[in-house]
């Protein structure tokens, strides 16, 4: 089979290798039919890593992905041959205490297709995985609207994480859990970065019923898709007067902040711009091993944060919102390759050329 091997920073390869075999029987070998091509992907192809993650070239990359049932292994009672499937990226050990106490998402013996030292990624034209990570698409919903969903949970889990835009009507009361008051609801949200993380994020707040989402984005075109998906207001963060037009639709400030841009600069921004008590979701990935905030102004304001780790069992309800038409995700998708053009399709998202906002890799359809 082909697959696109990463064999040095920014440099991609098609290689000839033998395709995988299944080895356990509850695995699935799928026939892939769309790959996209994510943020992280981006860091592994421009530095080689993520933090302590460190790419031993070659390396397989990719993760979001969509593709058809080719064989099953003796137990696999859910999925038949010739089955459409969304693929969950994680493949978590289902015995650890994190696992057993309902979070996957940071099990400790995970291996994540296109990490490191975890398990190659999906930029192949086969792939197994284990049946519990294969999800049955409906007919209405295609292989780019499948593989789009990976993104999407991690926007769904986001936003349910973070709690907003799911609790009672404008004008109703909300309680602390210590039974003091809040300020009236809906929820005030700003998401910082209207990459395929951020638009995602935005389409679950929308969904979610939040009114009034305010986005910020260096990149014009990205702004524009984000208004498509809802955005009330938009503006670029390096215009002098975005903060204080910002600040003045929020006073004393946001409710929350989604950080989806994974910048230093962002991060503060986020800080400046939560109000006391706010939270700060942090959805993006950064490229460095360190992030800084200032514990000053964290702590006078009490400001919560909270980490945004992958999917979390949410790509079941993902792919039944995008089934029913409850969110429209795919305009996202501006670019698209064959796998033989897999080094043109990470040189244009690695340099955001041509607007691009994702790319995706038709393997095979």
């Amino acid at each position: 089979m082909k697959a696109a091997f990463l064999t040095a920073v920014r440099k991609i390869e098609i290689r000839e290798v033998p395709p995988p075999a299944i080895a356990r029987p509850d695995d699935v070998l799928l026939r892939v039919a769309t790959v996209g091509v994510c943020g992280s992907d981006m860091h592994y192809y421009r530095n080689g890593r993520i933090g302590r993650q460190v790419i031993e070239f070659p390396w397989v990359v990719g993760h979001e992905c969509a593709g058809t049932v080719a064989e099953v292994g003796p137990e696999v009672r859910n999925l038949r041959v010739g089955d459409r499937v969304a693929v969950d990226p994680l493949i978590a050990c289902g015995r650890c205490d994190q696992c057993l106490g309902g979070r996957e998402h940071t099990c400790r013996k995970q291996k994540f297709l296109g990490s490191p030292g975890q398990t190659p990624g999906a930029m192949s034209e086969f792939l197994v995985m284990p049946q519990r990570c294969c999800f049955p698409i409906p007919a209405n919903v295609t292989f780019q609207q499948a593989t789009l969903v990976e993104p999407f949970a991690i926007g769904l889990y986001a936003q349910r994480l973070a709690g907003c835009a799911a609790g009672p009507e404008k004008g109703d009361i909300q309680l602390f859990p210590n039974g003091g008051k809040s300020r009236m609801s809906p929820f005030s949200v700003a998401i910082l970065g209207a990459g395929p993380i951020g638009l995602s994020v935005l389409a679950a707040l929308k969904a979610a019923g939040q009114g009034e989402v305010h986005v910020t984005d260096v990149r014009e075109y990205r702004l524009e898709l984000a208004r498509k998906f809802g955005a009330t207001w938009t503006g670029d963060p390096h215009r002098p007067d975005v903060k204080s037009a910002l600040t003045s639709m929020a006073v004393p400030g946001f409710d929350y902040v989604f950080e989806c841009a994974g910048e230093q600069e962002t991060l503060d921004q986020a800080v400046e711009l939560l109000a006391p008590g706010g939270k700060l979701m942090i959805a993006g990935i950064p490229e460095g091993d360190r992030g800084c905030f200032s514990p000053d102004l964290m702590r006078r304001k009490e400001l919560g944060f909270q980490n945004v780790r992958r999917q979390n069992g949410c790509t079941r309800d993902a792919i039944e919102m995008v089934a029913a038409g409850k969110v429209r995700i795919d305009a996202m998708v501006t670019h698209q390759f064959a796998l033989a053009q897999a080094a043109e399709a990470f040189e244009l998202v690695a340099d955001y050329r041509d607007g691009v906002v994702k790319a995706m890799i038709e393997v095979s359809r």
